[in-house]
């Protein structure tokens, strides 16, 4: 416990000191976001290139507890691979803030940084079956090449099911990305939740715990300055390395899928039903933006930024703990309340609208 406490510690105070001096860094080299479209609800000018300071809190005190990640089935080389993955997403992530790059240029970031963790082989061997047994995900592997004695392969249903889940995760974090705290709030309630189910007696997993309990310190210090009214933004690096390291802990803590899916359950939805409305209405789901996301509909309603980013909370706290005490087939069920749940909501807006 004290092990713990310790980390968590460390993570949070390192997040709050950094999160300052990366205020003061955009200040001064002038990368702010501008309260310039419709969509902006700020007022002002915000320091943008926050995530960097989660950036870094995360992997000073990741590699000060080096061996703490490595007691279970993990490699330095998969946390090699994460690593640079979110070196690259940074990267992205700042030319996205500071020269505005097009969607088609902003892809390649987060495709890269998945590729990056594939290499580092971090992969999928099985998840459970909610009907009973396993999903195997390591029985179709194609040989890629030898180098330095040691074989690469393609582990098809790994490797893709690996690349659509991060990008999923990331694009759901990045559109979110629309309110003070909303992102930041809610990846660290997904963190914190893995986290106590990795040290649950019966799913112990002492490494996940320990990089979950890192992330959820980094997040919660980096939500002081960025809680409405928010003295600094996540950015677009930011938005979406909160994606990637909750992807990536639901991978390697034994394919707990079901899990974020709680937790990011309305976001994926919303993102989900905004694509396919963009798509209806012959519009790119990436390039065209608007204020129809869930968030800016309930905000609209007149409840100001807090309590909507408290009920987007609420829901994620409330369907992430059902995840650490149901089991497999409840999750099954539990998803299909979120389901239908959401489906409520945007009818709900629907009548709203019509009536308007």
């Amino acid at each position: 416990m004290v092990t713990y406490i310790t980390i968590f510690v460390g993570a949070f105070l390192s997040s709050v000191i950094l999160t300052f001096f990366v205020i003061k860094f955009s200040k001064k080299i002038g990368l702010l976001d501008l309260a310039d479209t419709e969509r902006k609800i700020h007022k002002g000018s915000i320091p943008l290139f926050g995530g960097m300071a989660i950036f870094l809190s995360f992997f000073i005190i990741a590699f000060s507890w080096r061996e703490n990640l490595l007691e279970g089935n993990l490699e330095m080389s998969h946390w090699i691979g994460v690593f640079l993955g979110a070196i690259v997403l940074m990267f992205g992530g700042f030319l996205d803030d500071k020269y505005g790059l097009s969607p088609q240029k902003q892809i390649i970031f987060p495709v890269l940084a998945i590729f990056l963790v594939i290499s580092g082989g971090v992969g999928i061997e099985k998840i459970t079956n909610p009907f009973g047994g396993f999903l195997y995900f390591d029985i179709w592997n194609i040989s890629l090449f030898n180098l330095w004695g040691e074989n690469y392969y393609f582990t098809v249903l790994s490797d893709i099911f690996i690349f659509i889940w991060l990008l999923g995760m990331m694009y759901t974090t990045k559109l979110l990305d629309g309110m003070d705290g909303l992102v930041t709030g809610i990846s660290s309630i997904g963190a914190l939740i893995i986290f106590i189910f990795t040290i649950t007696p019966k799913y112990y997993q002492g490494d996940i715990a320990i990089a979950s309990l890192i992330l959820f310190g980094a997040t919660l210090g980096f939500l002081i300055f960025n809680w409405h009214p928010a003295k600094i933004f996540l950015g677009e690096g930011g938005s979406l390395l909160l994606g990637f390291l909750l992807g990536v802990l639901a991978i390697i803590s034994g394919g707990k899928i079901a899990i974020a899916l709680l937790v990011m359950g309305i976001p994926i939805l919303d993102v989900v039903w905004t694509i396919l409305r963009r798509l209806f209405l012959g519009k790119n789901p990436f390039r065209f933006a608007d204020r129809k996301h869930l968030h800016f509909r309930i905000y609209d309603l007149g409840i100001g930024q807090r309590k909507t980013v408290l009920i987007f909370y609420f829901f994620s706290l409330l369907f992430g703990l059902s995840a650490v005490f149901l089991q497999s087939i409840g999750k099954i069920y539990a998803l299909g309340v979120l389901v239908f749940l959401m489906i409520m909501i945007v009818l709900t807006f629907r009548i709203i609208e019509n009536k308007k």
